[in-house]
């Protein structure tokens, strides 16, 4: 039987980017706050010094600050007729475990998604008609603008040690910014990291072509830094470790050495690692809800804990999972459409070429996780004309080096064996003289791509396992065929030695190869509780204190990596919650 604890005034499940956010306001906002981690606490002192950190095996291969897929994972199928099999390997993402969750191992690019995203829906039948975006294409505003969310981008780039080059400020085009860029109250808090050779190269093509190179803004601090909350941020020192593994210089952004360490400082927060979240608790009336129970990890005791409010912050698909496995509003069912929670999951599409030049040498090894140059003419460039080519979204060109790894990164001309004296040859000969060029592309929600409870698999602790049903859809392959023209264009006017064309991801999706850590979509906002699960504050509909952040709130998935706008929905939603307490609610009339 679980010991039920004393009851506190809000409990955030899932102790990331958001959870760290949440908890730093919230608790010096005087309410009484706990947080409950399902993995351990890092430092970078005593889990990122060099040269351990340093670790191909440990933290690419054996996936170290990574979920353990062995205790719980996911079952995956293309289509619904099909047999969902557990992913027993992570492979096509990486959420991570402990306190700072995948925040602690990523690369650090840091967009602003903008109305673009926000009314997805409303634009392109305005500009397109209705009769534009396909019957079974299940994309909807978000009930949110770019202007609500803008001085909450702001702050998290202050806080997280952005590097960047503003494109547009108040409306004014910025040189060597992103032109097409949404407007912001002032510059990034960081210059651009210092550009690499192969950033260089591919801007100087690009500028050929007609296009608007610009430097990528990540969280790699270019310069040493002190954020507004007093956290200093060391240099960039571009060692080539960033994706997959913690920063050894505290350079990176990330929210063990940011929010999570402010927020443990206030006697008003409490922290509990190897606590697993099993369910969300509702009272008699199922209005409310009045907690979470929990297990440690550790020893196997269950605890229930009482709370006023209960903060869901944890990976997207755990946020998705748990509102499942709780019965928190009504499952979707593509069939008729009915019910929100599992709605709308969408992943990334993608496309890339490898070129090759003898006699120029790229340093791959010496770069930072933001160490490329891109260019929006066709994402963000409401310009750029979707109706001839019949498709929805964008996808943003980019160039330069991100973690490349001496065991993983082999770049060799297609054609070349896979193993022996030949591969071996072409790996000496091709390693410096190799770049990227590729595309990240944003996927159009559809009613058929979507997570529910599997009926069969379960994880450690008996409950049954998410399954995802997930593909790509000929909205994504018109794109990705347009993608891949417009990389190999650009890639032959470089007039590589060699190429590796790109070709378009029109194959059937599979989960085995890494592609993005970018899932989002399965509790979505909105504007209507008939078609989403929260409101614009990212408040349950049915649970007026029940609040879920990250990027499950999605209602598609862009190009652009989704760290940017879950950190300022977060910061957003820690407003609300405020207000909230004094008031206890809806924030929304439904």
């Amino acid at each position: 039987m679980a010991t039920r604890l004393k009851e506190v005034d809000a409990v955030i499940v899932g102790l990331g980017w958001t959870g760290g956010i949440l908890a730093k306001e919230l608790s010096a906002a005087g309410l009484k706050v706990v947080a409950l981690e399902r993995g351990k606490m890092f430092s970078t002192a005593e889990d990122f010094q060099v040269p351990q950190v340093r670790d191909e095996l440990r933290y690419v291969q054996r996936h170290e600050l990574m979920q353990n897929a062995a205790r719980d994972t996911l079952t995956i199928r293309n289509n619904p007729n099909q047999e969902a099999l557990p992913m027993r390997r992570l492979g096509s993402f990486l959420p991570g475990e402990g306190a700072g969750g995948s925040g602690m191992h990523w690369s650090g690019h840091t967009w602003r998604w903008t109305d673009m995203e926000f009314k997805v829906r409303s634009r392109y039948e305005e500009r397109y008609g209705k009769s534009f975006i396909p019957a079974d294409m299940t994309i909807q505003d978000w009930g949110i603008t770019y202007a609500e969310l803008e001085p909450y981008y702001d702050k998290f780039e202050r806080v997280a040690a952005v590097s960047g080059k503003a494109g547009n400020i108040d409306g004014q085009i910025q040189p060597g910014g992103n032109p097409f860029e949404a407007p912001r109250a002032r510059e990034y808090p960081l210059p651009p990291l210092t550009p690499i050779l192969a950033n260089e190269v591919f801007s100087a093509a690009a500028k050929n072509a007609g296009y608007h190179p610009f430097p990528r803004p990540s969280a790699n601090a270019s310069r040493a830094y002190t954020n507004p909350d007093g956290v200093r941020f060391g240099a960039c020192q571009y060692c080539g470790f960033c994706q997959r593994f913690g920063c050894e210089a505290n350079a990176k952004g990330s929210p063990h050495m940011t929010v999570i360490p402010i927020a443990m400082r206030n006697p008003n927060f409490e922290l509990r690692t190897h606590a697993w979240v099993s369910k969300i608790l509702k009272d008699a009336s199922g209005k409310r809800v009045t907690g979470v129970t929990y297990t440690n990890v550790l020893n196997g005791e269950e605890f229930e804990q009482p709370a006023s409010i209960v903060l869901l912050t944890a990976y997207a698909l755990n946020n998705v999972h748990l509102m499942l496995l709780s019965g928190l509003g009504q499952p979707y069912d593509p069939v008729s459409q009915k019910g929100v929670i599992g709605k709308n999951y969408c992943y990334q599409t993608g496309a890339g070429a490898t070129l090759f030049f003898e006699g120029r040498n790229f340093n791959p090894f010496m770069s930072a996780g933001g160490s490329s140059a891109s260019a929006d003419d066709f994402n963000t460039n409401w310009d750029f004309d979707r109706g001839k080519h019949g498709w929805i979204g964008g996808y943003n060109l980019s160039s330069g080096f991100n973690t490349a790894l001496p065991i993983g990164y082999r770049p060799v001309p297609r054609g070349t064996p896979a193993w022996g004296k030949e591969w071996k040859a072409a790996t000496a000969k091709w390693y410096q003289t190799a770049m990227n060029v590729g595309v990240s592309g944003s996927v159009m929600a559809n009613r058929y791509n979507y997570f529910d409870l599997d009926p069969t698999y379960r994880n450690a602790f008996g409950q049954p396992l998410m399954r995802m049903t997930f593909d790509y859809k000929e909205n994504e392959h018109k794109m990705g065929r347009h993608a891949a023209q417009v990389i190999n264009d650009l890639a032959k006017s470089m007039n590589p030695t060699r190429l590796n064309e790109a070709t378009a991801r029109t194959e059937p999706w599979t989960v085995v190869p890494y592609q993005s850590t970018h899932n989002t979509g399965g509790t979505i906002m909105g504007t209507s509780p008939r078609s989403s699960a929260l409101n614009k504050y990212l408040q349950s509909w049915d649970y007026h204190n029940l609040f879920v952040v990250g990027a499950n709130v999605f209602a598609h998935n862009a190009s652009y990596n989704p760290t940017g706008p879950v950190g300022a929905l977060a910061y957003w939603t820690a407003d609300a919650v405020k207000r909230y307490t004094k008031n206890p609610a809806p924030l929304v009339s439904a």
